[in-house]
């Protein structure tokens, strides 16, 4: 899987993708880079984290990052570094971030987010005995592994959920931009929708016209959107816009029982107030977690390989929360279309 120059320009423009972008502490108000990598003590790997705008706290993308980070702390008794990017930041400055990393000999090094692909390109060449990954990213060196997502299969499935549950026969989608990082996930959700019910209409909203603050960190623009879809007639509503989601859920949470968000690349059931929780039917699953330890994993055997690691479904990559239990009684359904993307009998679209 080859991503052409045009693509990755375009992906680049997405500079503050589904990740997120706003610092939040962790519960309990505690800094989360004062415990993930406080411990220098152990002996396995040596990771090098560079975190996307926001770094952890995110309750998405990076921290998802960061949980596989901390198992290989727990399991492989690695240690690590974080490093964060910061707001409208040069390139030459994740170059540095990755450099000196490198340069104080952690080995291997992950930069969260496509955002790394161009500085990892630079930098990989420089340190050709360090390994290097990049979370969606389309890197090529022989010291490169990119770890990349089949997240229409997930979309696709919170989209059967949504054709399920909806009383309406109207359910909405709210994206951040639109181009080659969130297109899937909207491409996904459609059509598990139409997989259910093709008379079931799915309306879109789009934040912005680029990958900007407008798109990913506008919960004030996403809970416009949302009230509009909502008082539109539609009673779920799956967001894929990062930090804007927030907006979404400050939204449903005002509604009556029965009316549901979806969230996002993690279960965000699980990082809701309890007025969201009751409203947040299911999450497309996004396992970033599970790629970065399985390469560091792979780093410390001796088995990384270079080009692309791709998570799908059949790799249990992505898919769909269950938090809540709002999807049980329709889960042997959905579970009936996973089987159908697992055998391939069923293919989930990424494109719109």
């Amino acid at each position: 899987m080859r991503h052409t120059t045009k693509l990755a320009a375009l992906a680049v423009t997405v500079v503050l993708m589904v990740a997120g972008c706003a610092k939040k502490e962790q519960p309990g108000g505690a800094a989360a880079s004062d415990e993930l990598c406080a411990d220098k003590s152990g002996k396995g790997p040596k990771i090098g984290l560079a975190y996307d705008i926001g770094g952890r706290g995110d309750h998405s993308f990076n921290d998802l990052a960061a949980a596989g980070v901390k198992k290989a702390v727990d399991e492989l008794d690695a240690t690590c570094e974080e490093s964060e990017a910061a707001a409208q930041e040069p390139d030459s400055a994740k170059e540095e971030r990755l450099r000196t990393l490198a340069e104080a000999g952690f080995n291997p090094i992950v930069g969260v987010g496509f955002v790394y692909t161009e500085e990892v390109n630079k930098v990989a060449k420089e340190y050709p005995n360090v390994k290097f990954a990049v979370v969606d990213g389309f890197s090529e060196g022989a010291n490169i592994t990119n770890l990349v997502f089949s997240v229409e299969q997930g979309s696709f499935l919170v989209g059967v959920a949504a054709g399920l549950k909806t009383k309406s026969k109207k359910v909405g989608f709210i994206g951040g931009a639109r181009g080659p990082i969130i297109d899937p996930f909207a491409a996904g959700y459609k059509a598990g929708v139409a997989a259910v019910d093709p008379s079931i209409k799915v309306d879109m909203k789009w934040l912005s016209d680029k990958g900007d603050e407008k798109a990913f960190a506008n919960p004030a623009g996403a809970k416009t959107a949302a009230t509009a879809l909502y008082d539109g007639g539609d009673d779920i509503v799956f967001h894929a816009s990062g930090l804007s989601g927030g907006g979404l859920f400050d939204t449903v949470a005002t509604k009556p029982d029965g009316t549901w968000a979806i969230g996002v690349d993690s279960d965000q059931y699980q990082t809701a107030t309890p007025e969201q929780q009751k409203h947040i039917l299911t999450s497309s699953l996004k396992k970033v977690d599970v790629a970065v330890f399985d390469f560091v994993k792979a780093v410390k055997d001796g088995s990384a390989k270079a080009g692309y690691d791709l998570y799908d479904i059949k790799r249990d990559g992505v898919g769909y929360a269950t938090s809540g239990g709002f999807v049980d009684d329709i889960a042997p359904k959905i579970e009936e279309y996973k089987a159908k993307l697992i055998s391939g009998e069923l293919k989930a679209p990424s494109k719109l």
